[in-house]
């Protein structure tokens, strides 16, 4: 009894992360997040100073 509970606790666990990630995923929301985020880390990144190498 035990182990069905461990086992159903998992699969319940792994159900949560996969509705998690497919939404994720079909609303595109790494893409949105990412677009949201550029723009303060390219003023990070164009402070930076460039190393020219040849």
């Amino acid at each position: 009894m035990i182990l069905f509970k461990i086992l159903l606790g998992v699969g319940g666990v792994a159900a949560i992360f996969f509705a998690l990630t497919f939404a994720i995923y079909f609303f595109n929301l790494d893409m949105k997040a990412a677009a949201k985020i550029m723009p303060v880390i390219s003023k990070h990144y164009d402070k930076v100073k460039k190393e020219k190498r040849l």
